[in-house]
């Protein structure tokens, strides 16, 4: 495994929205390869970059055309192999999008798919064998060729579903998993991990890695798929990593996976924290943090060490985090991200508290998730530092709030959350405890209460971190012994008769 994973803190990157250097309102490789520097000056020291291959852009790129060439829009294959290089240059690593279930309608696989003649694409997807028989799924694209036979669609009625094979057969069209044609899409998947894998790349995040065999409920066919491409990746590229879009670790990291999201769908609990009617970061104090420990150790019971839970700040697919929580709640929320196992993942802007922005028209497929892709606020220049196209031509409109924030005036204020952020993350790397393969002993966690109080530990280092979002003191029983405050945010704790007392909106983490 990649040794380069037991410290890494991600930084996800949405190409089209983090900077433009060509003035078509869109960003591109270049504007990635110009901010690098701060990137690693933040502390992150790995990137994961959304989707950059050619695409109708149905769905934001995650609707491949060509998975060996990258969208124009971004920059050439040249270009993204010279950020790779940069990326390298300043001792960083980074994955690429990889989305193996499902291509763009406009992809010459599905063209050829779609001829009534057999040919060697006729089985890349998933298709029916008479027009009015639909695959059970999300849908079925019917009527759109000469073909006779309905083919089902991955999430989007333009996002045909590549075929994997069907774990149990109960119709003469569904296919076994080691029939031509899934053998042949498991063919194309290595050839393309291939191709970038050799460009340069370190690895990929893989999109809805959960979706691929049919008829799989428990995963079982899933898993063995993903365990025949770990094995050849173990035989091409040992140290390339692997992390995957599944929400069910056990399953993932059985798979191969080095890694996998606790994410807003799933049975992790994982909205609970920040996304919901009453988070648990929120000041208002009337969370719940309970369900989540109780699915988390579960799930960490499940991988027994083998891999790592990684809990992102957000994603391209969900509300920013600062929607629902705000000010000093934000810092202690990444007290929590930024100290828990895993590698941590920081969302685009979320470092400097980018808001979620209200009422936008939907965007290459965002919908209700177009709020969370606005560009980045570098300082109070034109279109914030972003872009020098006229405001009409930008991807997504901006936040337009006077006082929206920016990295030039966090930069400047050294109470930002920005300087949280990047302290917190300075802070994880000193300590051996708090990094991404220590271990993790729930000490507090009851339901509707407060604070949330866990230890890290590594070798001969413990580490107990203390949480109160909530704007009232809270309490604990406590039998260790807090020799030793670390680093503490909010005030200070008292401790009498073993019992400790945390103030209102705090963290601390204390040597024990």
């Amino acid at each position: 495994m990649a040794k380069w994973l037991d410290d890494a803190v991600f930084y996800e990157i949405y190409p089209q929205s983090f900077k433009d250097t060509n003035s078509d309102g869109i960003g591109d490789f270049r504007g990635i390869g110009q901010k690098l520097d701060y990137i690693k000056e933040l502390g992150c020291n790995a990137i994961w970059m959304n989707p950059c291959f050619e695409s109708p852009f149905g769905d934001a790129g995650y609707d491949v055309s060509d998975y060996y060439k990258t969208a124009p829009r971004y920059g050439t294959n040249d270009e993204l192999k010279e950020l790779i290089g940069e990326v390298h240059d300043r001792g960083m690593h980074i994955l690429l999008d990889l989305v193996p279930g499902h291509t763009s309608m406009a992809h010459k696989w599905f063209q050829e798919s779609m001829k009534a003649e057999r040919n060697a694409y006729t089985d890349r997807y998933v298709w029916t064998d008479n027009i009015w028989e639909t695959p059970e799924g999300p849908g079925a694209l019917r009527g759109i060729s000469d073909r006779d036979g309905s083919c089902l669609v991955s999430f989007f009625s333009h996002q045909p579903a590549l075929n994997y094979g069907y774990y149990r057969q109960e119709k003469p069209w569904q296919q076994a998993m080691d029939a031509p044609g899934p053998r042949g899409t498991i063919a194309e998947v290595k050839k393309i991990m291939r191709f970038w894998l050799t460009m340069g790349c370190d690895g990929f995040r893989v999109d809805m890695a959960h979706s691929l065999v049919k008829g799989d409920e428990d995963g079982k066919g899933t898993v063995k798929l993903w365990q025949e491409i770990r094995a050849f990746l173990d035989e091409e590229f040992p140290e390339a990593v692997m992390v995957s879009e599944w929400g069910e670790p056990d399953k993932a990291l059985e798979g191969g996976f080095h890694m996998d999201f606790l994410l807003h769908f799933g049975p992790s609990h994982y909205n609970d924290l920040f996304r919901c009617e009453e988070p648990y970061f929120s000041s208002r104090g009337k969370g719940d943090i309970s369900e989540f420990v109780r699915k988390y150790q579960e799930n960490y019971e499940k991988t027994a060490g083998k891999g790592m839970i990684c809990i992102p700040s957000g994603n391209h697919d969900m509300d920013r985090l600062a929607r629902s929580i705000h000010g000093d709640e934000l810092k202690v929320a990444f007290a929590f991200l930024l100290s828990m196992p895993g590698a941590p993942f920081i969302y685009y802007g979320d470092e400097i508290g980018m808001r979620y922005v209200e009422g936008l028209t939907s965007v290459e497929g965002g919908y209700n998730r177009t709020g969370s892709r606005s560009p980045m606020q570098w300082d109070d220049s034109v279109n914030a530092g972003f872009s020098l196209a006229g405001e009409e031509k930008l991807y997504i409109p901006l936040d337009p709030a006077a006082d929206r924030p920016t990295v030039e005036r966090q930069l400047r204020a050294s109470d930002s959350l920005y300087h949280e952020v990047k302290e917190l993350i300075a802070f994880r790397q000193e300590h051996p405890a708090l990094k991404n393969r220590g271990g993790i002993e729930f000490v507090y966690a009851e339901k509707n209460t407060y604070p949330f109080v866990y230890v890290r530990n590594a070798g001969d280092e413990r580490i107990l971190v203390i949480l109160n979002s909530s704007d009232k003191p809270a309490s604990f029983a406590c039998e260790y012994s807090l020799s030793e405050a670390l680093r503490t945010f909010g005030g200070e704790i008292m401790v009498r008769d073993k019992r400790v007392m945390v103030p209102a909106g705090f963290y601390g983490f204390y040597r024990v």
